[in-house]
């Protein structure tokens, strides 16, 4: 089996349940993954993560739906030892989940500041942590960031400040798991064609972002399209694998470092 496919691997995927993360899931079923865990926050994505379940299985990979919230080092260990329980050490860990704020800093609240932590640093940084205990041999981890950790912007410092350390995580965990041969890498979208998008934007402020990009003429919405990702997600778990502890920004020319 080569160590640079998708095919026959176990995969498990953090937020899997629709949007990009429901993408992913379906692509690496038509790669040919032997197992794909889907899972979900709460059970307000459940039936997401379920119709996710049956499209995969209708390709002819196993899959199980997974609930638990991420924000504690518990729920990680446990997703990664329900994962192993249903199908053995995964070979493959995609971590989509992230929470958007758009505000002031002088109007964040310390309870917004936490949850914003909790979701977009801590829920990273223990899937990391078990990534790396449970990976087989020559596996790979990619965690989605975004775009604005090139941008010098106002508004997003609870967002993206939180998105930041996961450069860190990324290239620590390089260090320190390439010795078993896992490579890890981070991609971060532009403003993506998503319902979290436009809860957070106003009308002029989504007009702008519909044409920020160089290639905004090009894409469908004028905005990073889940499609335009997924390929770089199965790169930098394939052929891609040299790459590791690398931050990729893709956004059609919205913002570079």
């Amino acid at each position: 089996m080569s160590i640079n496919t998708i095919k026959d691997k176990v995969v498990v995927i953090a937020g899997g349940a629709k949007n990009l993360g429901g993408l992913i899931a379906e692509d690496f079923a038509k790669q040919g993954a032997k197992a794909i865990v889907v899972h979900y926050n709460s059970s307000s994505t459940q039936a997401s993560a379920e119709v996710t379940v049956a499209k995969i299985e209708a390709l002819g990979t196993k899959a199980i739906a997974i609930q638990a919230d991420l924000t504690s080092a518990e729920a990680n260990k446990r997703l990664f030892e329900d994962t192993i329980k249903a199908f053995g050490h995964p070979d493959i860990a995609i971590n989509t989940v992230g929470k958007v704020l758009k505000k002031a800093i002088v109007e964040v609240s310390e309870d917004e500041y936490d949850q914003m932590s909790a979701v977009n640093a801590k829920a990273a940084f223990f899937f990391l942590k078990e990534a790396g205990k449970n990976l087989n041999e020559n596996g790979k981890v990619c965690t989605i960031v975004t775009s604005l950790l090139g941008a010098f912007t106002p508004f997003y410092a609870a967002y993206a400040g939180m998105k930041a350390p996961v450069e860190h995580f990324t290239r620590a965990a390089a260090k320190e798991f390439g010795e078993r041969g896992i490579s890890v890498t981070a991609i971060g979208p532009g403003p993506m064609d998503t319902p979290f998008f436009y809860s957070e934007e106003g009308a002029d402020a989504i007009a702008y972002h519909k044409t920020a990009a160089a290639l905004s003429a090009f894409s469908k919405t004028g905005l990073t399209e889940i499609e335009d990702i997924v390929p770089y997600i199965r790169f930098v778990v394939t052929e891609g694998w040299w790459m590791t502890g690398q931050t990729i920004l893709v956004n059609g020319g919205y913002t570079t470092k």
